[in-house]
């Protein structure tokens, strides 16, 4: 009777200890997501004062109105090009750097660790517009830099505007993953590392055999991270671009914000969008878990 009552007991405290943390993730995630869904699937354009009184439950039309629109595959694409630009680009170069770093093959380790993670403390409101003077105008840096080598080249952003963009988000989020697998790297053992020296394994076969599989789920991770980052991208590209020209440099959610908030509000489209971004974003994950149980090793 004692130990029912110990466990009854054990059992109350668990729930009470979980509870607030539950409730608040109900809160602010499962509750909302929730609702966006639900609302894709009405008519709600604002209520009475944007002349929609009445809220009706239409099924797929805003998602179908999304796929039919042509400006969709145009930031979807450029949503593509960052997650490319992140997951191959971003974690290999950060791997790198850590690994230069971590196996001391340069000098001064710990000034170049805070050069490289410095873009990640300065606010991205300020990268923006930094970045904007350097590359987007006609008087720019940039644009001074290619008249030293082609006099009298004028300004424009009509070929290929997103590279100035990938270029500026390649840089500042390689910190990131600098950081990640630095911190990895150093709980391998090194005894491991000198075993396979002696060995005679060379720098390629101890990355292959021993650093790569016990790093397989670090790396999971950082892919995770930058396709979910990926696809949120709005504060730089607004800074910087606002997505023109032409919508050119747009993303997914920077679509969204144009659906939702500037002119006659389409929230039931914008909705729509964030839970394609969702869908798109769950998949890659599942692309990048089924990559890393085929070829991935164990930690």
């Amino acid at each position: 009777m004692k130990e029912l009552s110990s466990r009854t007991e054990q059992r109350f405290s668990y729930v009470l200890l979980v509870l607030p943390a539950v409730a608040f993730y109900f809160a602010v995630m499962a509750f909302p997501t929730i609702f966006s869904v639900a609302l894709s699937l009405t008519n709600y354009n604002g209520g009475k004062i944007f002349g929609n009184p009445d809220i009706r439950l239409v099924g797929i039309g805003s998602y179908l109105k999304t796929f039919r629109d042509e400006y969709f595959y145009l930031v979807l694409k450029n949503n593509m090009a960052i997650v490319g630009v992140s997951v191959f680009g971003q974690i290999p170069l950060g791997f790198a750097l850590a690994y230069i770093l971590s196996r001391g093959l340069i000098k001064g380790t710990d000034f170049f660790q805070s050069m490289i993670y410095l873009p990640n403390v300065i606010s991205t409101v300020v990268i923006g517009i930094l970045f904007q003077s350097f590359f987007l105008n006609a008087n720019s840096v940039y644009m001074e830099i290619v008249r030293l080598f082609k006099p009298g080249a004028e300004f424009t952003l009509n070929e290929n505007p997103m590279v100035p963009v990938l270029m500026v988000i390649l840089w500042m989020y390689t910190g990131t993953y600098l950081i990640i697998f630095l911190a990895n790297l150093q709980k391998i053992d090194t005894s491991i590392i000198e075993a396979t020296k002696i060995d005679g394994a060379n720098e390629w076969q101890t990355l292959r055999y021993i650093i790569f599989p016990a790093l397989s789920g670090v790396i999971v991770t950082s892919a995770i991270l930058a396709i979910s980052g990926s696809l949120k991208s709005f504060d730089l590209i607004y800074v910087m671009t606002q997505g023109g020209p032409a919508r050119r440099t747009s993303v997914l959610s920077l679509y969204m914000f144009e659906k939702a908030f500037r002119g006659a509000p389409n929230y039931p489209l914008a909705n729509a969008i964030s839970t394609i971004m969702v869908i798109i974003s769950f998949a890659l994950i599942a692309v990048t878990r089924a990559v890393e149980k085929r070829f991935g090793g164990k930690e």
